[in-house]
């Protein structure tokens, strides 16, 4: 019987090998292997929102803590404050929105709703990698459609691909890694045609324009994705919420998701900064202009390629080695996302927006490094 145990577990384990968020380099991982201080990495691979003032969600914090916090209750009222405060910044019924304990347990919720073993889902090449982890930890096959090469939707391509198995179409827009926002006129086609649930991931909609919020209200089939994460600057929360019909609303809130998801401090942080959405607003537009200067100073250092953002990142290339820049920017203390090839681009990486002394960091290493 141990024996037909050891071999059952040694299985499980191998099953979920492939699956699972790929983690980069650690902060005081570079700290300590170049003998920098922790305040001296420049950490730009994880797309945070460095823009909101550190100070300010601080004290919503504390005013969240000393306003009536008790942590012996359960967070039901303040999980009803907050969908109140989000039905207000969205313009939409409460009924339509649930929250979760960031969009990526949504996610899962969306399928385990919609996927069984053996279904099929979408998505686009190159994206979020989560998606194909929430298909899989169904046992349901996950199929990616490319982009073109202009980055935009091969609305053709994932049609033909759609079969009476497949229960689930993933759109990121604007879109992680690639930064551009998806044209409207394809993603309502899209849900309009396809014959399952499309989940579009709205994560990155502030730095950008162009949600597809109102529209949950005129397609049944249509799942809205949201963060707290990005332009809110509260990743450290893993605070979400998704806009649904009500009847899908219901079903992932009441019937599939876990009871209290999002505990009590999130949820308060969560109402406080809505109610102070100014804050968000004002750093959210400061980082764009950082952004703008930033993707011209990218393009005027010999060797590398910036393409156009609508996100907090940018997505880069060079022509030299993806490795050889990756460990060159590791060794001065700056940590991005080394994505190597993005259909015909090589050696590309996605840089967060960061602080303008972290960018200008980021230009004179890449000027060493290309050796300008």
């Amino acid at each position: 019987m141990k024996n037909y145990h050891k071999e059952w577990i040694k299985n499980r384990v191998e099953a979920f090998k492939s699956i699972g968020y790929m983690f980069g380099e650690s902060a005081e991982d570079i700290a300590k292997r170049y003998g920098f201080a922790l305040q001296e990495i420049a950490k730009l691979d994880s797309n945070e929102n460095l823009f909101i003032p550190k100070n300010e969600l601080i004290k919503m914090i504390q005013e969240a803590l000393l306003d009536d916090f008790d942590p012996r209750l359960y967070p039901r009222e303040e999980a009803r404050r907050l969908i109140n405060k989000i039905s207000n910044y969205v313009k939409l019924p409460t009924e339509y929105i649930i929250i979760g304990n960031g969009s990526d347990e949504i996610m899962e919720r969306v399928a385990r709703f919609a996927l069984e073993k053996g279904d099929r889902a979408l998505s686009i090449a190159p994206t979020f990698s989560m998606y194909r982890h929430a298909v899989e930890l169904q046992r349901a096959k996950y199929i990616e459609v490319p982009l073109k090469d202009d980055f935009s939707l091969n609305v053709k391509g994932i049609l033909s691909k759609a079969t009476p198995k497949t229960k689930i179409l993933f759109i990121c827009s604007p879109n992680n890694p690639t930064a551009n926002r998806f044209e409207t006129d394809d993603l309502v086609y899209l849900i309009d045609k396809f014959p399952g649930i499309v989940v579009v991931d709205e994560a990155y909609v502030e730095f950008s324009g162009g949600s597809l919020a109102p529209l949950v209200k005129e397609f049944d089939n249509l799942i809205v994705l949201r963060t707290f994460s990005k332009a809110f600057g509260l990743a450290s929360f893993r605070l979400g919420y998704c806009l649904a019909s009500p009847e899908i609303s219901k079903t992932l809130s009441a019937s599939i998701g876990l009871p209290y998801p999002v505990n009590t401090l999130a949820l308060k942080v969560g109402v406080k900064i809505l109610e102070n959405v100014k804050i968000m607003q004002e750093a959210v537009e400061k980082l764009k202009i950082e952004r703008s200067r930033l993707i011209e100073d990218l393009r005027r250092v010999n060797g590398v390629y910036a393409f156009d953002s609508e996100t907090n990142f940018i997505l880069i290339y060079t022509q030299k080695s993806a490795e050889d820049v990756y460990q060159g920017l590791l060794s001065r203390g700056i940590i991005v996302k080394n994505l190597g090839r993005i259909l015909k681009f090589r050696n590309c990486f996605r840089v967060t927006v960061g602080l303008p002394e972290m960018n200008t960091k980021l230009i004179e290493s890449l000027k060493e490094i290309l050796g300008e």
